[in-house]
């Protein structure tokens, strides 16, 4: 009976063991690698040749091999995005010689042709050399989603220059978009604007005026703009935005509701025909990537609010983390699915996009590796799943020819290869910033 119980003692130390060297990081060996991708695959692939030094800010569109095409028309959020980027690289590498003038020459972009010198806010896209380009109605239609990058670029360069015409011009920019877009009936902000600013409080093409797409970088460029300047308004639609997210945009069971009517009721069509599904998708699906940078983007903001032993927001995270790792997770190679859907008449949730988009792997390194280490013992296995990922990339999203990431996983997507490497919905901000956070965390602890 002894020698059997030592057995099975010895079992269960030899799995304990094992478990633990399968999820135990050489954190060293991991941050010196994904540094070496960061800089020679990622930062040499887009910069300087992005800057636009003709017309000012960035080009936007590139093919696989890097050659510059189409017209260039640029929009806030990608400009926005690389101002951040090139903001955050000067405080990364403080003796880099280009990423600080790469900054304020988007600045400058963002000033003079962007922001709307007569009504105020972020025009949402422009020419190549800055001229507004109205809907097919003829509007000017203003976004949150885009005056929110135009607040977050600022804040971040402010961060790194310390230029105070930076840090008034964050400030003005969240003043105009709180005067006009902030909802003080139902909390929220409204998506779309006329160019005054007058909010469409009934959404916008087939759009409803909410949702958590807009929210979440709000909630974003938000907890930026605070690390800055500790204002009380700014302070309390920060606190709004996180306690929105967590218990009302997030529903059961831990996935984020995409769109939502102006008092936050769910747009679902949950209960329609299929082919009503299938015409709505954009509208009403499971986007793991969304929920996995989530977790992530409301410990950042609860961070930044000093709420010590916030648990709530952080079982939350995770609860979100673990909602995607269980139903959007390929076991088989790893990497997060685009989308899936809970149907009435099915069991479970069915993947309806099988692809991995590029963003949702960078989002979710940075949130695994942050999972792994506030929960170490978890039986979601986190580190393993991070390294598990990490690998994925490197295999099937990071092109070691011709630098940059594909903008799909090449798994389920092998068309992408000769896919365009950037667009205007596709800069380095989620693979930069994942990367530099990653980088940081496995160095640092934390």
């Amino acid at each position: 009976m002894v020698r059997l119980l030592f057995s099975v003692f010895l079992s269960i130390t030899c799995a304990l063991a094992a478990y633990a060297q399968s999820t135990s990081l050489n954190r060293d060996a991991l941050a010196d690698e994904m540094e070496r991708s960061f800089k020679k695959e990622l930062l040499s692939a887009w910069y300087p040749r992005t800057l636009d030094r003709q017309a000012g800010g960035f080009l936007s569109r590139f093919d696989y091999q890097w050659q510059p095409k189409g017209d260039q028309e640029k929009m806030i959020v990608t400009q926005a995005r690389h101002v951040w980027l090139n903001a955050k690289i000067a405080q990364f590498y403080p003796n880099d010689p280009l990423a600080l003038s790469a900054a304020r020459h988007g600045v400058r972009f963002l000033r003079e042709h962007l922001w709307d010198a007569e009504q105020g806010g972020f025009y949402w896209l422009v020419t190549r050399q800055g001229k507004p380009i109205p809907e097919a109605t003829g509007e000017l239609i203003k976004q949150a989603y885009g005056n929110a990058f135009g607040i977050y670029a600022l804040a971040a360069f402010y961060e790194a220059s310390h230029d105070p015409e930076a840090l008034q011009f964050a400030q003005e920019a969240f003043r105009w978009l709180d005067q006009h877009a902030h909802d003080p009936e139902s909390s929220g902000y409204f998506q779309f604007l006329q160019r005054d600013g007058t909010p469409l409080k009934a959404g916008y093409k087939n759009t409803p005026p909410k949702d958590q797409n807009s929210s979440i970088h709000l909630l974003e460029a938000f907890t930026e703009l605070y690390h800055v300047w500790p204002d009380p308004t700014l302070r309390d639609r920060l606190h709004e935005m996180l306690v929105l997210i967590r218990d009302t945009i997030t529903v059961e069971p831990g996935t984020l509701t995409l769109f939502s009517t102006a008092d936050w009721q769910p747009v679902s069509y949950r209960d329609s025909s299929a082919a009503a599904q299938q015409a709505n998708f954009y509208l009403d699906h499971v986007s793991f990537g969304h929920d996995v940078e989530t977790a992530y983007l409301m410990l950042e903001a609860s961070e930044a609010l000093g709420l010590e032993h916030d648990t709530i927001t952080l079982m939350a995270g995770k609860k979100m983390v673990d909602h995607a790792l269980k139903n959007g997770w390929d076991q088989a190679v790893g990497g997060f699915y685009d989308g899936g859907y809970y149907y009435k008449d099915r069991p479970g949730i069915t993947i309806v996009q099988d692809g991995k988009n590029w963003w949702s792997q960078a989002e979710g390194l940075n949130t695994l590796l942050l999972m792994g280490d506030q929960f170490p013992n978890d039986p979601m296995r986190y580190h393993a799943q991070f390294q598990k990922l990490w690998a994925y990339t490197r295999r099937y999203l990071i092109d070691h020819e011709h630098g940059g990431w594909y903008e799909g996983g090449l798994d389920k997507e092998p068309q992408r290869k000769m896919g365009d490497k950037a667009h205007i919905w596709k800069a380095a901000y989620h693979d930069g910033r994942a990367l530099m956070n990653c980088i940081t965390r496995l160095r640092n602890g934390d």
